[in-house]
């Protein structure tokens, strides 16, 4: 395997990167993860035996976290997926500004630099569609929509694409998704996401306490995420140093949908709504993501319901034995 195509995953233990890796490795890629390991290293265990895969505990914030990860028999990573950061508003509120700004935007520049050192040629990067806020008129939003970030998650992706979209002269291109509000199984599965939060809530206490209710929200699976980040390894340079739209058309639901698509698989679910007022993550908005379509030919494969129902099987089989445990959260203050 010599010619194996290296990339270098940070948070690669994360919802999104320990799933992202197992695609990597089944499809031939070496693979490199750096990880802090925050949330346990759990998600990594049936990966170790794999000749190509490559693990280091490191924190991204390091200025050598990356160049020192890698193994001096490989060949050099043709690309960077920066997944490692403190993810979403509740998270960074528990931790304060100081700590989201380094983690969040300091250290996307640190990983940044090593790669365009090490020759790296394209640098993948996670970004949020939280970076728009509200929507203007209740059009569908677009990359080219102004960026009204409200909270402080959403204030240090947009300062992190900023800076990555001002590399215009490093030969290293990043490439930017905005991904919509995740949901489903990975090896590291996550209960602090409405989708999932809400399946868990009806399966084991039977009631949803619903607040925001009439808010609209985009929702993508978290294995056609992982598609996408494949597709924009493999994308032509022409495609590279701009931003995407990461999720579909149809996954733009009302939590009042949301709500009825769990009630239809838990139907003894008593719902109750409450009002509430935080300084937190208000978004109310419809995304587009006509460009990604166009442009990468990215659909997804499963939606809402085959979310649902995957997720109330993980739990009903118990595959997933303490489904409370803090190590499924980003942080413990969640909002539904």
């Amino acid at each position: 395997m010599s010619d194996s195509r290296h990339v270098v995953v940070t948070g690669g233990a994360g919802y999104i990167g320990s799933l992202l890796t197992g695609e990597l490795l089944r499809l031939g890629w070496r693979v490199t993860v750096t990880d802090a390991l925050l949330f346990g290293g759990e998600s990594l265990l049936a990966y170790l035996a794999h000749p190509n895969f490559h693990f280091v505990k490191a924190d991204v914030c390091e200025p050598r976290a990356v160049r020192d990860s890698l193994r001096r028999d490989w060949p050099r990573p043709e690309a960077l997926v920066h997944l490692a950061a403190i993810v979403g508003f509740p998270a960074c509120q528990a931790i304060g500004p100081q700590a989201a700004w380094r983690y969040n935007v300091e250290a996307t520049k640190t990983v940044f630099g090593q790669a365009a050192d090490l020759g790296v040629e394209r640098f993948v990067f996670a970004s949020t569609y939280s970076n728009y806020g509200l929507s203007e008129n209740g059009q569908p939003v677009t990359e080219e929509s102004p960026l009204k970030p409200q909270s402080l998650y959403a204030e240090t992706k947009v300062a992190a694409e900023e800076f990555l979209l001002a590399q215009i002269d490093s030969p290293c291109a990043p490439l930017i998704f905005r991904f919509a509000t995740l949901y489903g199984i990975s090896p590291r599965t996550r209960f602090d996401l409405i989708v999932n939060q809400f399946v868990l809530e009806a399966y084991t206490r039977r009631e949803l306490v619903i607040y925001q209710r009439g808010y609209s929200r985009s929702f993508v699976h978290v294995r056609d995420v992982v598609r996408g980040i494949l597709l924009g390894l493999d994308a032509p340079p022409e495609k590279m140093r701009t931003i995407y739209n990461l999720g579909t058309d149809a996954g733009n639901y009302t939590k009042d949908e949301i709500v009825a698509l769990v009630v239809k698989r838990l139907p003894e679910t008593e719902v109750r709504y409450k009002d509430l007022t935080f300084g937190g993550d208000m978004r109310d908005i419809t995304v587009s993501f006509a460009k990604v379509k166009r442009e990468l030919g990215f659909e997804t494969t499963l939606d809402v319901d085959d979310g649902i129902r995957e997720v109330l099987f993980a739990l009903k089989a118990g595959l997933i034995r303490n489904p409370h445990d803090e190590h499924y959260r980003n942080a413990q203050f969640i909002v539904q």
